[in-house]
């Protein structure tokens, strides 16, 4: 059973399990069927990996079958984060399948696929791999082979030759993995380096009884924020539920924004390749912008979404992309995002300057912004519309990515999700009380009856 709606533009995300699920084990076995046949695998081999949801080896193991009756080869690498499984794929050169709902809530579960080298899929080979889930495929002419192998070793260690980590001082860090694969690859990563780690919520529990795996929401950063304090930790990394993104606290407790980890990077990137290319995305702040100028490198700018974000990547082949939601892509990491690797970027950045991480951030240019305020929406569109014609006369219009305004000293964008059946609105200004103004302006459209 499939319901239609678990196919997103780029992966498949639904409820499994309960009164109500939206798709099941047999569902997953004809999804693995038609990934097979969608990426002629007839005779080829894919990376398989899960994270720590609740039914994941179930599903997972029925997609393999599926898979293996077109004739693919299945490599399972069992437990994995998204970027360790990203990472399998530009280890071995294979497409690659990550059984995974990312940050939502425990009752859903999903599928990211990647191409080889972790390229992003697009929504062509998407929209073929939904088509053949409802077809009756036959079996192929010659079953699929399954073997098993652990790439986490060779996960850490590429991770540690990617970042400067000689001459660090010592550094106590809290990591909040939220019952989330963080807690699987903290011990194989920060395990040999001069660290000591603070772990809150490391054991992997799919139904995440301490707080939800989404560091987007505040109220899932108050744990680690508190730790920080609490053991005079130098930083915090949290980690959402498949660990491809980390959210950075600071040693005051305070939340460091993704686009100044995103500026702060990139300087460092840009010192070993004066030039390279930045990306970003529509609503990364203006900081990155200049700090990227000021270094001497230039700046990619893409939609929002990791396939996006990928695209521009390699078509700049730029050497290091931020979005404001902690994803954050590397050239040496095939393109691909991984939170893990920029953990050790902001441990390297304390570690190495002898500076806290708030000094750090308080030399960039400074911006205030609201953060992402998300709104259940009936009509979009309608919403997105009339936030435009309000704001037209002050400012620039775009709908390249939702509706853009934006002017020399402020920005409104207001997107619909791509993962979920919300409308984002985010701001920025120079001026914290612009920013209030133009926030509660926007709200009162997008939230009024219709």
């Amino acid at each position: 059973m499939i319901e239609p709606q678990v196919f997103k533009a780029n992966d498949i995300r639904g409820l499994v399990g309960g009164d109500h699920p939206e798709w099941d084990l047999d569902g997953a076995r004809a999804i693995g069927a038609a990934f097979a046949v969608a990426f002629d695998l007839a005779g080829g081999e894919f990376v398989l990996g899960r994270d720590m949801r609740a039914g994941g080896r179930e599903l997972s193991l029925a997609f393999a079958e599926g898979a293996m009756g077109q004739g693919a080869d299945v490599l399972d690498i069992g437990l994995a984060s998204t970027d360790g499984v990203w990472f399998a794929s530009g280890h071995t050169h294979l497409p690659a399948v990550q059984f995974t709902a990312s940050h939502n809530p425990a009752t859903y579960n999903g599928v990211k696929f990647c191409l080889p080298d972790a390229a992003p899929i697009t929504p062509e080979l998407m929209q073929r791999i939904r088509e053949l889930s409802y077809v009756e495929l036959p079996e192929g002419e010659v079953r699929g082979s399954y073997r098993r192998d652990d790439l986490l070793p060779a996960y850490a260690a590429h991770l540690h030759s990617l970042v400067p980590l000689d001459g660090m001082r010592r550094l106590k860090v809290v990591v909040d993995a939220g019952n989330g694969m963080g807690g699987f690859t903290t011990p194989a990563v920060l395990g040999p380096l001069d660290v000591e780690v603070v772990g809150l919520f490391m054991e992997l529990d799919g139904s995440f009884p301490n707080h939800q795996p989404n560091p987007l929401e505040p109220a899932n950063l108050v744990d680690a924020q508190r730790a920080v304090v609490e053991h005079g930790a130098d930083l915090a990394l949290v980690f959402d539920g498949d660990a491809d993104r980390c959210f950075i606290i600071d040693e005051r407790g305070e939340v460091v924004s993704p686009s100044v980890v995103t500026a702060l990077i990139a300087r460092q990137e840009l010192q070993r390749e004066p030039g390279g290319t930045i990306v970003v995305n529509t609503i990364t702040s203006r900081t990155v912008a200049e700090v990227v100028a000021a270094a001497g490198g230039r700046v990619a700018v893409s939609a929002v979404g990791h396939t996006r974000m990928k695209a521009v990547m390699a078509s700049h082949h730029a050497i290091f992309g931020g979005e404001h939601s902690a994803h954050y892509y590397f050239r040496d990491f095939w393109g691909a995002d991984t939170g893990m690797l920029a953990g050790l970027h902001a441990l390297a950045l304390v570690g190495r300057s002898g500076r806290p991480m708030s000094a750090l951030a308080a030399d960039l240019p400074q911006y205030a912004a609201s953060g992402e305020i998300n709104s259940t929406v009936a009509d979009p569109r309608g919403a997105m519309t009339e936030v435009a014609e309000a704001l037209a006369d002050r400012g620039e219009v775009s709908w390249v990515d939702g509706l853009l305004v934006s002017t020399r000293d402020w920005w409104v964008s207001v997107r619909e999700s791509n993962t979920e059946p919300l409308l984002r609105l985010n701001v920025e200004a120079r001026d914290p009380d612009v920013v209030a103004a133009l926030r509660d302006e926007a709200l009162a459209i997008i939230r009024k009856d219709r």
